[in-house]
């Protein structure tokens, strides 16, 4: 089925981000859409005609051939190629988890640090099949990740509202945040605001060196804080990628995860290859203590969402459970867990 120009521009965009590519290449190719979308259909076919695409902000060699091999009716050669070298999933062993997922507790739009709107990451969520994802944009302390205050939370939750009425159902975007944990355990936004979202990831971000029985007591009194609802990423570690090799955070992992147990705080299986957290013993170690996990790909782009396969094939190699993963639950229930007050 031939696809518009735009489309096809997507398309390549989001499996370039799944596989991990340059960042350069991905905003070449989702500028380009931008383009096309901002330019009358005329403009586009006559300029294709004439050879001029490449006067147009944004698009060049590569992309001019995609629009121009589109608006011909063609399926795009740059295109084909990505498609034939992205079959199937992104890793193996994990597809009947992946089949019982119902959405993504963790991802962030380009209101924090993430790389596109809020509503290319739900039509890509709608798109893989999800049933709803939650919003997690930074906390107000990780500046550098450009974090939400109260009032730039509140203008989005707004948003929000304005995307499910929209979507009429058919889909769910979530209210939610990867809220920091700051030194003494508490969270990094007032309690109010707090309870206005749906579901709340509680990550540490900073001091990652601290001592043991500290971030001990950091971690466990994030967890036992009434509003958390998913630990996430509990190590810190990095494993490979861009920002290079980062070791674990030192804690007593069976008292942490004894307090999520207790407290009903889901562990996060971070998809993320580049973290792979918590690693594999500690995995095992939470699900001995009886822990609720969630699968997550913390997405900061549309194809990154894809990375839910990473985090399956671990966590059912690990014999993890699908009961026990609370975002194969359906909306409803996943609400009422989140929110039992």
């Amino acid at each position: 089925m031939a696809l518009e120009p735009f489309d096809a521009l997507r398309r390549i965009a989001f499996l370039l981000e799944r596989s991990r590519a340059g960042t350069y290449r991905v905003k070449a190719f989702r500028g380009a859409a931008q383009t096309v979308a901002d330019t009358e259909p005329d403009e586009l076919r006559s300029r294709a005609e004439a050879g001029t695409l490449g006067d147009l902000p944004g698009v060049g060699k590569a992309t001019a051939a995609v629009i121009e091999q589109a608006l011909a009716g063609e399926h795009p050669a740059y295109l084909q190629s990505l498609e034939e070298k992205s079959r199937g999933p992104l890793a193996t062993g994990g597809e009947e988890l992946r089949a019982a997922l119902r959405g993504d507790l963790h991802s962030h739009s380009d209101w924090s640090d993430g790389g596109s709107p809020i509503e290319e990451m739900v039509m890509t969520a709608i798109e893989l099949g999800h049933d709803y994802q939650v919003l997690t944009d930074h906390s107000p302390r990780l500046k550098v990740a450009n974090g939400l205050d109260s009032a730039r939370l509140t203008r989005q939750l707004g948003v929000i509202d304005a995307i499910n009425k929209h979507l009429d159902g058919s889909f769910t975007l979530l209210k939610g945040i990867e809220v920091d944990v700051l030194d003494d355990g508490s969270l990094d936004q007032t309690d109010d605001m707090l309870a206005r979202l749906d579901v709340r990831v509680a990550s540490v971000h900073s001091k990652l060196k601290m001592a043991k029985a500290a971030m001990t007591r950091r971690m466990v009194a994030a967890v036992q804080n009434p509003r958390t609802n998913v630990l996430g990423h509990c190590t810190g570690q990095l494993v490979d990628g861009e920002r290079g090799i980062r070791g674990r955070s030192d804690f007593d992992a069976g008292a942490v995860f004894a307090a999520c147990a207790e407290h009903d705080v889901a562990v996060e299986i971070n998809s993320r290859p580049e973290r792979r957290d918590p690693p594999d013993e500690l995995i095992s170690l939470a699900l001995e203590q009886g822990c609720l996990f969630s699968i997550d790909t913390d997405a900061h782009a549309p194809g990154q969402l894809d990375f839910l396969d990473y985090g399956c094939a671990r966590a059912q190699q690990l014999g993890v459970p699908a009961e026990r993963v609370v975002n194969t639950w359906e909306r409803d229930r996943l609400l009422a867990w989140a929110n039992p007050g």
